[in-house]
């Protein structure tokens, strides 16, 4: 099938999906017990072309949208739909014991449903679907919370309409034989008649928490070994999945599930896919300065240097609290290191493997365009100056989280109550613009981010975490700093943990260039050998 070969990154362009007809199946299940209906499926066909073009006739069962808690706040976003192969080419296959892929499609902490979900992908295919209490169609803003920041400006070929992840690797994960879960989950946008926010931090991480215990629940009756589920995410969808896979079965969570109903099981994964994490969000502002602080903005603007200068301060006092030790013995890292680094552990061996696949010609072509790469002995080097200029300008502004003026979408994330947007720094809160009269980050701060930072998890060495790690992230992705899954990856690895990380050469937010390669290593390390033929 070619599902391990490596794919471009054009991502859902060459994967078509389409929903054949329907052959049967049953109504769905209305049970209130959080039991799911193993016959309330539709039968349907769709194509999946593979990573090296080849196309594959995939039939599989689809159950639409599924309820997963008990006393849902908004059905709309609070519920998931299953895909689970029955035929694929011709061949009959069993998917019972086949891995799970649970993909979330939320960008920018922004709603995700799959509600109106009528196929396998549908999650991927735009910003959300559906609505209720408040919530616009397509997760879009109720009120007058901004969008900005990790949200829909982001989004680009490389992800959905909220710049979160497109259908890549639920296709390709359906075509190989595993199960497809996709859970919608509340976001920071929706408001209710009220005028209060419902979907802010902690309440996505809350969601997908209670969509894997509903699962999990219904071991027997949903398809798929429940023992082997994978989370997969982008951008803020990428956070998630690395929070999820880092705060398995934590009681941090437990009385915010017991509020919405959640099934009585463990939310802990397997195994965790995220690309371009947009996480750590406490510490970010100084993990940007400290990567992008001297690149300038688009416009040829130059970023406030007495706040760049301070938040790289802080920047290192944190990641000198975190003794982190880098991969291939690298040793403690700091902020004074961190550079050489990055460089010699992922930017040159990611330039070297694009370098390296290219033509004779187009090598030299891209070699003469891009002279601060010295090729020599099939090895590209650099220095870290060399390869911030060869980025070039830096996406945000100073601070790029928690704005002075509370516009980025991470201040509406921490909103609550009718308040839209809030300060989650110390900083952030001192040095705010919009007039407040509190100067301090308000009393829930706190213990919300820890709960949306799956470094708070792994530096504990949560036992519940996932052991396996699969992270991307693209190295011209000034979305975030290039250190936050860098030390999520060494946070992993420190514990003992699998990890799977790497940067992709002149990449953007979103990119996923190896969907055929993160098929693969699921089977690895789930020792899932291939679809079972019926």
């Amino acid at each position: 099938m070619g599902l391990g070969a490596t794919a471009g990154a054009a991502a859902v362009g060459g994967l078509a999906l389409n929903a054949g007809a329907s052959t049967g199946g049953s109504t769905s299940s209305g049970d209130g017990a959080l039991v799911f209906d193993p016959d309330a499926y539709t039968k349907l066909t769709t194509t999946v072309t593979d990573t090296e073009g080849t196309e594959h006739s995939v039939t599989y069962h689809f159950w639409k949208a599924v309820t997963y808690v008990s006393k849902p706040v908004d059905a709309a976003y609070q519920s998931l739909i299953v895909s689970a192969p029955v035929e694929i080419d011709g061949t009959a296959v069993d998917a019972s014991d086949a891995p799970i892929l649970l993909a979330n499609s939320v960008g920018g902490y922004m709603p995700s449903s799959v509600a109106d979900a009528t196929g396998v992908g549908a999650g991927g295919m735009g910003g959300g679907m559906g609505g209720g209490m408040g919530g616009a169609p397509g997760g879009a803003p109720t009120g007058s919370a901004s969008a900005s920041a990790s949200a829909a400006p982001n989004a680009n070929a490389n992800t959905n309409a909220n710049g979160g992840a497109t259908a890549s690797n639920q296709l390709l994960a359906l075509a190989a034989g595993y199960v497809v879960i996709e859970p919608g989950a509340r976001g920071r946008t929706l408001k209710n008649s009220a005028g209060e926010y419902y979907g802010t931090a902690p309440a996505a991480i809350v969601d997908l928490k209670a969509a894997v215990r509903y699962i999990k629940a219904n071991k027997g009756r949903i398809p798929g070994d429940v023992e082997r589920i994978v989370s997969a995410g982008t951008s803020a969808g990428g956070a998630l999945s690395a929070l999820l896979g880092a705060s398995g079965d934590s009681p941090a969570y437990d009385r915010y599930l017991k509020e919405i109903g959640a099934a009585d099981a463990s939310d802990a994964i397997f195994a965790t896919g995220a690309w371009c994490p947009i996480t750590d969000l406490e510490h970010a502002d100084g993990a940007y300065e400290w990567n992008w602080g001297d690149n300038a903005l688009s416009s040829g603007k130059q970023a406030d240097r007495t706040v760049s200068k301070e938040l790289r301060s802080q920047f290192a006092e944190y990641q000198a609290k975190l003794r982190l030790r880098g991969l291939n013995g690298f040793g403690t890292l700091t902020a004074r290191n961190y550079d050489e680094y990055l460089v010699k552990q992922y930017l040159e061996p990611s330039a070297t493997k694009y370098l390296a696949a290219l033509s004779d010609s187009a090598r030299e072509s891209y070699l003469a365009a891009n002279s601060f790469i010295t090729w020599s002995g099939g090895r590209a080097t650099f220095t870290w100056a060399d390869f911030l200029t060869h980025v070039g300008a830096r996406k945000k502004d100073a601070p790029a989280f928690d704005a002075f003026d509370l516009s980025a979408g991470e201040n509406n994330e921490f909103g609550a109550g009718t308040t839209v947007s809030r300060h989650f720094t110390a900083y952030g809160a001192k040095n705010d613009t919009t007039g407040l009269t509190s100067k301090r980050v308000a009393s829930d701060i706190p213990e919300k981010l820890n709960l949306m930072n799956p470094m708070y998890f792994l530096e504990r060495g949560n036992e519940g975490r996932s052991k396996h790690w699969w992270i991307r992230l693209g190295t011209k992705d000034s979305d975030t700093s290039l250190t936050v899954s860098a030390n999520l990856a060494a946070a992993a690895a420190g514990l003992g943990d699998d990890v799977n990380h790497l940067y992709y050469w002149d990449q953007g937010h979103g990119a996923n260039t190896d969907p055929g390669d993160f098929i693969t290593w699921i089977a690895d390390v789930t020792g899932h050998k291939k679809a079972r033929t019926k």
